[in-house]
């Protein structure tokens, strides 16, 4: 096969759901594979339907989503019928992302591909999935699907009967889809990354975006703690991090070359290792970067101490989210003991020394975990209170293979191991009567109050 029918399309689905909002929200393994692909010598066409700045959306004659300074915001969206399992729920259903109409003429403008390459978010978002297949297959009827991504690797069985893609790629795609590209193509790689050394992957490829208002960032993969409630340990084997240079190599290219001025952390474990995050933050500091730091995934407490906070001020840490999930002893143990609440009172201390207010310093709180009270969240959003820093509720979705998951099946009024529709945190899966939608709104208007 020569270089001309060397094309490929990647597609970042559209998002089914009772809400979305976008957190500076883009497809980072979906990029650094297009990126891995580019350098061996395929042809990328990608679409991202949540993309705001689709050059589609400016024909559009109806408002424009409101976004803020800091380029996070509202999805496009329109509302559609809610699919049966969540009929009961009352609550207004929506796709968000790029109108189907366009879509369609996109997929018209493109060459026809070798293969396509579809991602997945949430497990309970592949309507999405499945309809943006059930349209790309409309357009190239005989042209091998390959889905990966977070849906894929927790729901694979229902992927394979549900999705409509061809082939599924569980967890880290990079070798997998090469190869697997390899055997329906006849093209094999010419460069193959080294997965455990995260500096010899390719910046994203987030030049395939007309506009480029942010940019998301991992300085690692993985996490070395083991959370009951969290899947990091599923998607990601082991820990791995990057070299400090190398990050801020990278923070300077995108603040340089494209004038980035927001910058995301996608870490699941950002300051768990000390000397790293003084290494990292000292760099951005000497190359006097400009531009605005968020931690939207959540940092870890015992990770700032008096001097990473300071340089966390200094470098332009806009975003400051903690993973606090409970103020319970008993269940911070019990769920993966990676805070104390003394651990968090310490680190909102240093923060305020820093220079932050305590409006800016965010704390998740988990609300619907298995037998999780009303009370237990109430004393959580007062410890939060009383320690200088503002709640953000955070509900909790049930994912397959986790700790918690067993637990989670047992107690859920829903059939979560066949429905991943019902993982939906929206519906609190795990909600009983101790804790249901009622107590959820006034908890939310307790913590809205807050600072």
């Amino acid at each position: 096969m020569g270089t001309r029918g060397r094309n490929l399309l990647l597609i970042n689905p559209w998002i089914y759901d009772f809400a979305a909002y976008d957190l500076w929200a883009k497809p980072l393994g979906l990029l650094y594979l297009a990126a891995l692909l580019e350098r061996n010598g395929w042809k990328i066409s990608y679409i991202d339907c949540l993309d705001i700045q689709h050059p589609t959306l400016k024909t559009l004659g109806t408002k424009q989503p409101k976004r803020k300074s800091d380029h996070r915001g509202h999805f496009y969206r329109e509302e559609v019928d809610k699919p049966v399992p969540l009929g009961g729920i009352p609550r207004r259903f929506h796709r968000f992302g790029l109108p189907p109409e366009f879509f369609r003429e996109t997929l018209r403008s493109l060459p026809p591909p070798q293969a396509i390459l579809v991602t997945s978010g949430m497990t309970y978002w592949y309507l999405g999935v499945q309809e943006v297949i059930r349209v790309v297959k409309e357009a190239f009827p005989h042209i091998p699907l390959i889905l990966g991504g977070t849906y894929a690797t927790l729901c694979s069985g229902h992927a394979e009967r549900s999705s409509g893609a061809d082939f599924i790629i569980r967890g880290w795609g990079e070798a997998q889809v090469l190869r697997l590209l390899g055997e329906l193509t006849g093209v094999f790689p010419s460069f193959l990354p080294d997965l455990y050394d995260l500096d010899s992957l390719y910046y994203p490829a987030f030049h395939h975006y007309p506009s480029l208002d942010y940019v998301c960032i991992l300085t690692s993969r993985g996490c070395p703690f083991e959370c009951a409630y969290c899947a990091s340990p599923i998607l990601n084997p082991g820990f791995l991090k990057r070299e400090p240079a190398k990050v801020v190599e990278e923070i300077t290219y995108w603040v340089s070359k494209y004038g980035v001025e927001d910058i995301a952390f996608y870490d699941d474990a950002l300051l768990v290792d000390g000397q790293f995050t003084i290494s990292l933050l000292q760099g951005v500091k000497e190359r006097d970067i400009r531009a605005r730091f968020h931690t939207p995934n959540g940092l870890h407490a015992r990770g700032i101490t008096e001097e990473v906070a300071y340089l966390m001020h200094q470098v332009g840490f806009a975003t400051v989210r903690l993973g606090l999930e409970t103020s319970s002893p008993g269940r911070q143990l019990t769920t993966g003991g990676k805070v104390s609440n003394k651990d968090f009172r310490e680190a909102v201390q240093n923060l305020q020394r820093a220079g932050y207010p305590p409006r800016e310093i965010g704390a998740y709180i988990l609300v619907g975990l298995p037998g999780q009270g009303r009370k237990e969240v109430e004393e959580t959003i007062r410890f939060v209170w009383d320690c200088g820093a503002r709640p953000y509720l955070a509900e909790y979705s049930p994912l397959p293979g986790t700790p918690l998951w067993e637990e989670a099946v047992r107690v859920s009024p829903f059939d979560l191991e066949r429905e991943p529709l019902f993982h939906n945190n929206t519906i609190l899966p795990c909600r009983w009567e101790r804790l249901n939608w009622e107590d959820l709104r006034d908890l939310k208007d307790m913590a809205r109050k807050a600072i």
